[in-house]
């Protein structure tokens, strides 16, 4: 099984999802603005947020490493989750959701540093994606803020739970960006990132 250790920075900590997070999940789960802007139907039951925090555990099973549940240290609430999924050995991409309370903080900003630093150190990886909808404005303000580099559009990527057929714009950091100081905000978040194994 792949090692998810807990990360902490400056506001936030980040550690693996578990059930007891059902109703922070639900918080913003259920929320019409979040859900949409992933692909996904917002939850109507509190049984589809645990539903999605044991679909989230279970991928570890599968060689996945698994969900990251975003904690904000102030508020000590659960307000989001981050991950790098479709994990194939030398690749993933980065995948996130944050409850609308929280939105325009820079606070998926500094949780996704700690990811792409997680990603290049502890899983080896050696090329990161970067996806969203051309829709989605806020996922495209915090690609640019982590120096993705844009690789193009894939039309209709995507099949929404509505039945459409969405475009992803389509970005990524490779183990070159990453290992040859290519990203000018590196450096700093290194020495304001922490590792716990424990």
């Amino acid at each position: 099984m792949l090692l998810l250790p807990t990360i902490e920075t400056e506001r936030l900590v980040l550690r693996p999802i578990c059930l007891s997070d059902q109703h922070d999940v639900f918080a913003y789960a259920s929320s019409p603005l979040v859900g949409p802007n992933a692909g996904w139907k917002p939850h109507t039951t509190l049984k589809e947020s645990i539903d999605f925090i044991q679909y989230c555990i279970k991928k570890r099973d599968f060689g996945q490493p698994g969900n990251y549940a975003i904690i904000h240290k102030e508020s000590n609430k659960m307000i989001g989750t981050i991950e790098v999924h479709t994990f194939k050995g030398h690749k993933g991409e980065i995948g996130f959701v944050l409850h609308p309370d929280y939105w325009g903080k820079g606070i998926m900003t500094e949780a996704s540093k700690a990811l792409i630093i997680y990603a290049f150190e502890l899983l080896k990886i050696t090329r990161l994606t970067y996806a969203y909808f051309l829709f989605n404005d806020r996922s495209k303000r915090v690609c640019e803020k982590l120096e993705f580099t844009f690789e193009g559009i894939m039309r209709k990527k995507f099949l929404n739970y509505d039945g459409h057929h969405l475009d992803e714009a389509i970005y990524s950091i490779i183990d070159d960006d990453y290992f040859n100081n290519s990203l000018s905000w590196l450096d700093q978040a290194k020495k304001e990132i922490l590792f716990r194994t424990e």
